[in-house]
């Protein structure tokens, strides 16, 4: 059970993706933070594959556990694929937010003006019952 509860810590904060933006997960800073504390132990991949690889040894050994051993084989097998792929563990950071400047967001005032009806359209309409 200990190997379970060490699993889950080490699996729970989201990496930070190469492109795109990532949803942190609810409470993970706090995780986070305990991640990063054990800097490459946990950062990388090759070692995560060994861990989970390790951890799936002795699970192997009884029929009830052989389920969990597959999922941390298959895990496994996964972190080693992305750590050759030269992938490894980032924390999500926030940044902080700017607010937007007005003046920032128009790059180049209308060259054109705005669309009018046409002259007798324009022309005021007498009222009617008066």
């Amino acid at each position: 059970s200990a190997a379970g509860v060490l699993v889950c810590l080490l699996e729970y904060p989201r990496s930070k993706r190469k492109k795109g933006s990532t949803m942190e997960r609810c409470g993970q800073k706090y995780l986070t933070a305990v991640v990063k504390l054990f800097g490459p132990l946990t950062r990388n991949y090759y070692i995560r594959a060994v861990l989970h690889a390790a951890l799936a040894v002795p699970a192997g050994f009884l029929l009830s556990t052989i389920l969990g051993t597959v999922c941390l084989g298959i895990a496994s097998g996964i972190y080693l694929l992305a750590a050759v792929r030269g992938e490894e563990w980032r924390p999500i950071e926030q940044k902080p937010r700017e607010r937007p400047q007005v003046g920032g967001t128009i790059k180049q005032p209308p060259s054109n003006p705005p669309p009018r009806p046409p002259a007798d359209a324009r022309k005021k309409q007498p009222e009617l019952g008066g």
